[in-house]
């Protein structure tokens, strides 16, 4: 019976193994390992994956209406955004049960949600999340705990733009680097370094925005004001920015002539 943690290359005896067995030479030219890949690298990665995905690549040779729509979703991921929280909202402050306007609101989401087709990893993790707001909503029979979620949410991306500008590794540089194959480059260039700080900011004062109207409304315990105030915060800010962050991209990196 072979022992997995000993060396093939050496017999029972202790002897070396033959010599038609090569040996590797760690030091030996050509055999270097392939770098790692720097933190960066791998997070420009991600993040540019993630906006291909949502139908934001600058090497398309889409306008900025069809490219704001797809980041959307279309009229699925509109449905999606705007559905839920209208049907919790209009339910809740017409008939105050909490029970009632949480079933609906959850049901609403997990049918938009089957309607995009998504993967289910996706489409599994989106519900869990609205379950879990819901649970919590329930548990303490407060209806404002169903918005706790939207500003974990928020507070986590509006922290990440934020922290990411200030040390120099905008995310919206990150992820244009990687899509347009620029890597990291683009710090060298004042021009593009200076726009993605900004563009980075912008995302970073739409999320605070977001908390610094919301929160009071959640203290005050105002359901009604809170969930309208999160639906007009929502993609009528988001699709304005889209637009912006689109547009400045492109223009630092105009299409080339084929």
């Amino acid at each position: 019976m072979t022992d997995p943690d000993r060396d093939p290359r050496v017999g029972a005896t202790g002897d070396s193994a033959p010599a038609d067995i090569p040996r590797v030479d760690a030091g030996a030219p050509g055999m270097t390992p392939p770098p790692t890949p720097r933190a960066s690298e791998v997070l420009g990665a991600a993040l540019g994956d993630a906006a291909r995905r949502a139908g934001l690549d600058p090497n398309s040779t889409e306008d900025t209406r069809h490219a704001v729509w797809n980041a959307m979703g279309g009229w699925r991921g509109i449905l999606e955004s705007v559905l839920p929280s209208l049907a919790f909202v209009v339910l809740f402050t017409f008939t105050q049960n909490l029970v009632l306007a949480l079933a609906i609101s959850v049901a609403v989401f997990t049918l938009a949600r089957l309607l995009q087709k998504q993967p289910p990893s996706a489409a599994l993790g989106g519900l869990i999340a609205a379950a879990a707001a819901a649970a919590l909503a329930l548990w303490t029979g407060r209806a404002e705990d169903n918005f706790l979620w939207g500003f974990l949410t928020n507070g986590v991306y509006g922290g990440a733009f934020a922290v990411s500008a200030l040390v120099g590794w905008p995310l919206i540089g990150l992820a244009a680097g990687f899509l347009l194959g620029e890597g990291t480059a683009w710090r060298q260039d004042r021009r593009k370094r200076r726009t993605f700080f900004w563009l980075s900011i912008g995302w970073a004062a739409l999320f605070a925005a977001r908390l610094l109207v919301q929160v009071p409304l959640y203290f005050a315990g105002d359901v009604t004001a809170l969930g309208t105030a999160k639906l007009l915060m929502g993609l009528p800010l988001f699709a304005p920015m889209v637009a912006v962050t689109w547009l400045a991209v492109r223009a630092l990196y105009p299409a080339q002539p084929r």
